[in-house]
């Protein structure tokens, strides 16, 4: 590929319609990072994508690493997810019923995470964090919630107190709308900080009825973590007969056939999926062990309801998707190009002495402008942000599209080749 220089970049088309949508949509947009006021200038359009490509309203082309912030894991527009998606849109799109593709997809689900003994198909990452959480309250009879210092779990009232992705980005601490009962249950600690942990237990134990954590972070920029941290969380919600709640939305087939929990052998009550596995299509899910979903109406009094979930032509998309996944050459060829990426900007930061570090997980990818180990929030909020924004267009002038914040995940895709791994390191380079 060849890289296109700013002089030759051409956004008007991208202007004229940002222009066009402030009239009508709020901001000029449908959700807030998209309007990139953490790196200024005017948020780009987009028209198509193909495999590991995004071209914009002007046409430009772009190596894409958002890939709809995370879901495109097979890159954008794979031929046999669109082939089955049109035949199915072609039989109808919506029931508001049963179908028999939701039992197929519930299956693929169990087999990627064995601690899903029954799941909940919803239509976002949000609902099915409020599924969860509701079900754990249910279920233990406890009304406190866990959560962790820039962690973000969807913008469902309690959950965004202190939160990472948008809230981050735009500095905003929480938000308004938001009345103080309906955070009172919800309690803060530091991620990778299992002592906190501890001693929040040590006070409100008996009251908490579970820990919902982002085993990886992505919401913040990729965070691992450390030690034992996840071992702990596991040990203290036992001890304690609280719900340990996964949050795989981001995370799940990202490194494996199945998520954190697979890699870290951890088993979590409850999990949070989202829409990877529709193949990028409005879907999301929550499940876990059959004592704690039978809560969920029918069979329970915990009421959830949705009229668009388990639609056949999203259940489609993640069954087509999810059975690409499972093909043996799949993570061979995900996990080299993910690694090809890490190191290409490992040997950029020490050939140059930059400021800067580098997080992976599977295929998961964050370059934090810090030179502190970034561990949890406060270490990422250490970042030269000014110096992120000028990198990100100077990524955009080399036909690179990364998330337009520096608290964000960057996203490889399987439609992504060695190739487009070296050029992206050369742009890199550059750029830096």
């Amino acid at each position: 590929m060849s890289t296109i220089t700013t002089s030759k970049k051409v956004f008007a088309n991208s202007e004229s319609l940002f222009k066009k949508a402030q009239e009508h949509l709020v901001g000029g947009v449908n959700s807030p990072v998209r309007a990139f006021k953490s790196v200024g200038k005017t948020p780009l359009f987009f028209d198509r994508g193909e495999g590991p490509y995004i071209f914009d309203a002007d046409n430009n082309r772009y190596i894409d690493y958002v890939g709809s912030w995370g879901p495109l894991i097979l890159g954008h527009a794979h031929p046999k997810v669109i082939q089955a998606v049109t035949k199915t849109l072609q039989k109808g799109a919506s029931f508001g019923a049963p179908c028999e593709l939701e039992i197929e997809l519930a299956e693929l689900v169990k087999k990627a995470f064995p601690s899903i003994e029954l799941v909940r198909f919803v239509s976002s990452g949000t609902e099915a964090v409020m599924g969860a959480i509701r079900v754990a309250r249910g279920y233990t009879k406890r009304n406190k919630i866990l959560k962790f210092t820039g962690c973000y779990h969807g913008h469902t009232d309690s959950m965004l107190v202190q939160g990472g992705s948008g809230i981050l980005t735009l500095g905003i601490p929480g938000s308004a709308g938001v009345p103080d009962d309906f955070v009172k249950d919800t309690l803060i600690a530091p991620y990778n900080n299992i002592e906190a942990v501890k001693n929040i237990f040590t006070q409100f134990g008996n009251e908490i009825a579970a820990i919902i954590v982002e085993p990886v972070v992505g919401n913040m920029g990729c965070v691992i973590p450390q030690g034992n941290f996840l071992q702990g969380l596991r040990d203290i919600t036992t001890q304690y007969n609280s719900l340990l709640i996964f949050d795989e939305v981001m995370t799940g087939f990202r490194s494996c056939f199945g998520g954190v929990q697979t890699d870290f052998n951890i088993t979590p009550d409850l999990t949070t999926l989202g829409k990877v596995i529709g193949g990028g299509m409005p879907v999301g899910a929550y499940g876990g062990k059959k004592e704690i979903m039978s809560m969920v109406a029918p069979l329970g009094p915990v009421y959830q309801a949705g009229t668009l979930s388990g639609n056949p032509v999203a259940m489609q998309a993640g069954i087509s998707t999810l059975t690409e996944l499972m093909k043996s050459t799949f993570y061979n060829h995900l996990m080299q190009i993910s690694s090809q990426l890490e190191n290409g900007i490992n040997n950029i930061i020490k050939d140059k002495k930059l400021k800067a570090s580098v997080v992976r997980y599977g295929s998961m990818i964050t370059l934090f402008f810090t030179d502190v180990k970034v561990k949890d929030f406060e270490t990422a909020t250490t970042c030269d942000t000014k110096q992120f924004a000028d990198f990100f267009w100077k990524m955009i002038a080399e036909g690179i599209y990364i998330p337009p914040s520096q608290y964000e995940s960057w996203f490889i895709s399987g439609a992504h080749s060695k190739k487009d791994i070296d050029n992206t390191i050369e742009a890199i380079n550059r750029s830096i």
